[in-house]
Order: structure tokens, then C-alpha cells, then sequence
């Protein structure tokens, strides 16, 4: 590593310690550097505290990184306009994955510095005497979260940073040695979450901090991940090299045990944390930082400093949360028509800071399997209402353009807030007649007899129009009745870690082969997310109250047998593009099975014959390079940065 002293990027944070209740956000002053010498007072200790929560920014919301965690699983392909970097996650020929275009570089960056930065807290808290071992908890989670994720991306990564195994390290080091994927969880990522499962609060100290619930999360995450990487069920390789035996011989049955008893602990025990009543509300902007949410890339819209980024326009990189323009299409071309012969065509639907909408980029897209396999059940689940944009709606008078109707499909009316395009939920009974280019909407969509909505079937989607990402898109306060400031990154959090998995990671923990408590079998276990699913309270892209309860249906039709692939199917359901996807199917080495092919129509408005693509996924994919970044930085033989290197992308 080269330079590993505490340099923190701009924009990170320095907390304040005037208040410990849950109720006062992180008090945040900019701070461009710390000095080594700073922590060894309480102030630097705070303010090291601080900067762990602020290193989230770099990576939660950098769409980049957003994009390694997604392109080229079954949940997303790239988009019409995307770039090397989306291209070569998707693994289907149009370009190749390497150390320069990978970016889980982001990743790999921001965690490492982050590290030296919880050893350096761990370090000298004690020396300063009036920490609490609750704040020194708060840097060992952070420790053990940032090498969790590096494990699970990378494979083995380097415990020695220049000062010797998880030491603080204050000198510029340009040589470096990668550990075993045993040794990083057994000296790292256990020993640090146990003592924070122990250490932490289950109230948080500040709103958004972390808590034994948390660390119980990840915990069992970790203890999940682990067990499967020593079970190894389809021979992936592992590097550095190593057996997938356990240091202390304890074996994946164990581990899976331990996942299922820490996952039903934080179940059992939940601190302030609890399911939002509906899949609405847990994405709904109004309700943002709820219950639900239990780690968060935080972001505000009261402030340019505490928001880490401009209020006005998007930077197109970190710390901005961007990740959510990258499945938003460019719904702006849509057209409609001023006059009722359908001439004078003029933009229906304006960008706008609304969740529905927001800043498009086109970079990333959903296939056809998605809307059709994942998201089957649009009746009774809500989750599909509540992750997509189906309906976009008119908002002409906001940008000035003051006729009080347009006219639409098959020259219909329609008024401001009617729809403008619809993606249907199945293929229609009925045809629906596109046209062979843009045509009169000028996106390429379609008519179906006495509706005033162009229309798009599931199988109708393509890399250039396809329903958006409602649940990451903008929500803010101080648009007015205009179109507020749709080109800047969202001011909303950028959710990392809800309760909610812990009923998954236990179930998945179940199925392979847990010794389970009375009530929280499998089944049962997933019938709780099941049911949520099943209850609704709006129907969000029909814009209108629905108060409907329909978990009994969804768990009446929860199979008897839950099986790994059932848990990963729902699992896309709760958590679609969320960030998951790419390590759930590494974890359980399905990524091959479940993601090889998908449907989608092509990159041209009118396209819409879906073509299956193939993709090639190799074992020695399921670790992502070491970034080039890193490589340039060792000053070592040809030879030893060749082997520094994961096999496959030399």
C-alpha cells in the first residue's frame, strides 16, 4: 500500500461529542487530513469516528461500484448508453473485465484507508483514557465491515498495512502481502464484530449509527459467507491459495449454526429496529431513515457541506449519491401532441427531482426475466409496485408549457398528472401496434385500442426504454411547484443494511442445515417478509390509496420445501438493485446457474423483439481484480506484482 498514513478524502466529516442521544444527527465539521498525532486526544478519536460513517459516500451511491454490485447478475444488464465500465461487468462479449475497468476499485480505495483509520482509533482510545469501549465498538465494526466486503470482492487481501497484522500504520509503504481468506475472517472480521456485538448499544449513540443489532447482522453474514466458502459446493477457485479447512477445525456446519443463532438473536432482540409495515414504506421518501434501516450512506438537502456534494448539479462521482440515475432511461424524449390531429409535438414529461423520475443515464437495465420470472406476481406482492417506475405521468405545466391538456395515444386527451407511458404489467390479451422507429411519441411505444397511454409489454422493454428504479429515485422538499433540481445527486440516504435480511440470512442458514428454534423454521422465517409483501397501503404507479391485505395468498403459495434458489428468488424481490445481487450469488455460487442468459431487445426505439443473450462467466470471476491503482503502487519484482494479481486477469 502505498502512503497508508490517515488521508481522508474531501468532504469527510469530524463529529462533534456534545450530545450522545439517538435522537441528534452526526454533527459534522470538514476536515481534509488527519495528522497521527490527532488521535491521541478525545477530539481525534471523535472525529476518526466520524470520517468511518462519512467513507460510506465513496462507496454506497457511487454508481460505479453501484454498477460492480449489479451488471451481469440476473437482476440487470447495461443500458443503451453504457460505458467500458458497464459493458465488461455484464460478461457477454461486448467487452472484457480487467484490473483497469473493474470498479470495484472504489471499493478497494476507499476501504483500505478506512481501516487505517479504525486501527488507528483502536489503538490509541485506551492511551486517551475517557473513551468508552462503546465508541472503540464503533471503530471495530467499521474495521470488520470494510475487510467483510473486501473478502467476499476480492478474495484474500492484507491484514499488515505496513506496521504488522491490524496495527496502525503511519509511514508510506509501497510493498505488500496479501492474507487467506481464513486468516482475514478468523483474525479480522470475527474478532472485531464479537467485540462489537458485545461493546455496542442496541440504541444508537446518533441517528444512522451503528448498534449490537447491526453488528449481529453482519455477524451472521459474515458466519454465512464463510461457511459456504469451506463447503465450496462447485469447486470455485480461492486466492491467495489456501485449503478450505478452518484454522481452529471447526467446519462449515458449525458456522451455518452460528449464523442461524446470531441472525434469530437480532430477531429476538431488535433494539429500536423494526419491519415498516408495507414495502412501500420502507422506500417511500417520506419515510426515509426508518425503522427498517440499519446502516445508510447518509446525504441531506439542508446543507452542500453536511451533504458531502452540490444541492444544484451532479458531479457524476463520489460522494454524490448518483447510483440511482443509472436505470433511468431518457423518459424526457417522450412527446405528445398540442393540437388533437396529433401534430404539434411538445415534452410531456419533464425531468424532475420526483421519485418517480429523476436524472437519466441509461447506463444499466432490467431484462425481460426480471419483469416476467422475478416479478411474476404483481397482484398480491407489492414489491414490484414497489421498486419500479411503470407509470410516467404529465407534467408539462411545470415547465411553462401552460395547454391544460395533450393529446396522446390514438389522439386522446390527457391532463397534467394523466399518463403518458405505460409498461404493463403482462403481454395483453390484444396486440399492441408499434410503430417501426420512435413514431408519434417519439420513444417507440405502442397503442392498444381506446387507451390515451402509449404502451410497452414486459417483453416489449429494450437497453433504451424500460421501466426506471422508483426506489432509489429523488425526493425533495424545496423543488415548489417547479421541477426542483433533478440534475444533482439525490439528497436521500443511500440504504446498506436493513433488518430485514436477518430473517433471510437466517433462513438461508436453516436451509443448510441449522438446527432451527420453535417459529422460525425456513418457512416461517420467510413468511414474515412474505406477508409484509402481501399488504398494501398505496398503489404507487397508479397514484391512488390502496388499503388491500393479501398475505395470506402470499403465504399460502410459499412452498412447503424452501430451497437455496427460493430464497435467492426472494431475496431479488426485497432487495432488487439495491446492491446485493453480485454477492448473493457469489456466496452461494450460483451466479453461472441463475445469471448465464437473459432476454432484452436492443439498443433502437421500436425494438421490441427480445433476443436471449449468453453470457460467460468463469470460475476465476467470482473474485474481481485487484485494481490497477494498487498494482502501480508496489514497488516490488515484476514477478511478485504478477502473483499479487487474482489468476485470470493477468
Amino acid at each position: 500500500m502505498k502512503s497508508l498514513n490517515i488521508k481522508l478524502l474531501t468532504g469527510a466529516a469530524v463529529l462533534s461529542m456534545a450530545s450522545t442521544s439517538c435522537s441528534k444527527l452526526l454533527d459534522e465539521e470538514p476536515r481534509s487530513i488527519y495528522e497521527p498525532g490527532f488521535f491521541q486526544t478525545e477530539r481525534g478519536v471523535s472525529g476518526g469516528l466520524t470520517s468511518m460513517y462519512a467513507h460510506l459516500r465513496y462507496i454506497y451511491g457511487n454508481a460505479y461500484y453501484y454498477n460492480a454490485t449489479l451488471t451481469g447478475t440476473d437482476e440487470a444488464t447495461y443500458g443503451r448508453d453504457a460505458d467500458e465500465n458497464f459493458l465488461a461487468m455484464d460478461f457477454s462479449g461486448r467487452a472484457t473485465l480487467n484490473a483497469n475497468n473493474s470498479r470495484a476499485d472504489a471499493l478497494w480505495t476507499t476501504a483500505f484507508p478506512n481501516i487505517n483509520t479504525a486501527s488507528g482509533i483502536i489503538k490509541n482510545a485506551t492511551a486517551v483514557g475517557t473513551i468508552s469501549p462503546a465508541l472503540v465498538a464503533e471503530a471495530r465494526f467499521f474495521r470488520a465491515f470494510d475487510y467483510f466486503m473486501l473478502v467476499q470482492t476480492f478474495g484474500g487481501v492484507p491484514l499488515d498495512l505496513g506496521s504488522g497484522e491490524l496495527a496502525f500504520n503511519t509511514n508510506p509503504v509501497r510493498t505488500s502481502v496479501r492474507n487467506t481468506v481464513p486468516e482475514v475472517y478468523t483474525k479480522a472480521v470475527f474478532p472485531d464484530l464479537l467485540q462489537a456485538v458485545n461493546d455496542l448499544p442496541a440504541t444508537p449513540r446518533v441517528v444512522g449509527g451503528v448498534t449490537k443489532t447491526l453488528a449481529r447482522l453482519y455477524l451472521a453474514k459474515a458466519y454465512l459467507t464463510y461457511a459456504w466458502w469451506l463447503e465450496n459446493p462447485n469447486n470455485i477457485p480461492t486466492y491467495p491459495a489456501a485449503q478450505r479447512t478452518d484454522p481452529a477445525g471447526r467446519t462449515a456446519q458449525y458456522y451455518y449454526q452460528q449464523a442461524y443463532d446470531i441472525a434469530t438473536a437480532g430477531i429476538d432482540n431488535p433494539g429500536l429496529f423494526r419491519l415498516q409495515p408495507t414495502y412501500y414504506d420502507v422506500h417511500v421518501g417520506t419515510n426515509d431513515r426508518n425503522t427498517e434501516m440499519m446502516l445508510y450512506a447518509d446525504h441531506t438537502e439542508s446543507s452542500e457541506i453536511y451533504n458531502a456534494g452540490s444541492l444544484t448539479f451532479g458531479s457524476g462521482g463520489a460522494p454524490d449519491n448518483f447510483a440511482g440515475w443509472m436505470m433511468t432511461w431518457n423518459y424526457t424524449n417522450l412527446r405528445s401532441a398540442t393540437n388533437p390531429d396529433g401534430s404539434g409535438a411538445v415534452s410531456s414529461v419533464q425531468r424532475e427531482a420526483e421519485q418517480h423520475l429523476g436524472r437519466p443515464w441509461n447506463r444499466m437495465a432490467p431484462t425481460v426475466d426480471v419483469v416476467e420470472n422475478t416479478f411474476a406476481d404483481k397482484t398480491n406482492d407489492s414489491r414490484y409496485d414497489g421498486t419500479f417506475t411503470t407509470v410516467y405521468r404529465g407534467n408539462w405545466p411545470k415547465a411553462g408549457v401552460t395547454n391544460s391538456v395533450l393529446y396522446n395515444a390514438n389522439n386522446q386527451p390527457v391532463s397534467p398528472g394523466g399518463a403518458i407511458l405505460t409498461f404493463l404489467d403482462t403481454e395483453p390479451a390484444t396486440p399492441i401496434t408499434y410503430p417501426s422507429g420512435t413514431g408519434a411519441n417519439n420513444v417507440g411505444a405502442g397503442v392498444l385500442p381506446g387507451r390515451a397511454d402509449y404502451v410497452i409489454s414486459p417483453r416489449g422493454i429494450s437497453r433504451i426504454v424500460y421501466p426506471g428504479l422508483w426506489k432509489l429515485g429523488p425526493y425533495r422538499t424545496d423543488g415548489g411547484s417547479g421541477l426542483g433540481q433533478p440534475n444533482a445527486g439525490s439528497t436521500r440516504p443511500f440504504n446498506i443494511a436493513k433488518f430485514s435480511e436477518l430473517y433471510f440470512v437466517a433462513a438461508e442458514a436453516a436451509v443448510k442445515g441449522a438446527t432451527t428454534k420453535s417459529g422460525q423454521s425456513a418457512r416461517e422465517l420467510i413468511n414474515v417478509i412474505r406477508a409484509r409483501a402481501g399488504k398494501w397501503r398505496f398503489d404507487n404507479n397508479n397514484n391512488t390509496s390502496r388499503v388491500q391485505d393479501n398475505s395470506a395468498a402470499m403465504v399460502a403459495a410459499t412452498p412447503t420445501t424452501i430451497t437455496i434458489n427460493y430464497i435467492l428468488a426472494e431475496r431479488s424481490r426485497e432487495y432488487y438493485a439495491e446492491g446485493y445481487r453480485w454477492f448473493d450469488l457469489v456466496r452461494t455460487q450460483k451466479w453461472n446457474e441463475l445469471a448465464s442468459t437473459y432476454r432484452i431487445s436492443g439498443t433502437n426505439y421500436g425494438d421490441h423483439t427480445p433476443a436471449t443473450v449468453t453470457r460467460t462467466i468463469q470460475p476465476f470471476n467470482y473474485l474481481r481484480p485487484i485494481p490497477q491503482t494498487q498494482l502501480d503502487r508496489l514497488d516490488v519484482s515484476a514477478d511478485v506484482k504478477a502473483t499479487y494479481q487474482n489468476p485470470g486477469y493477468n
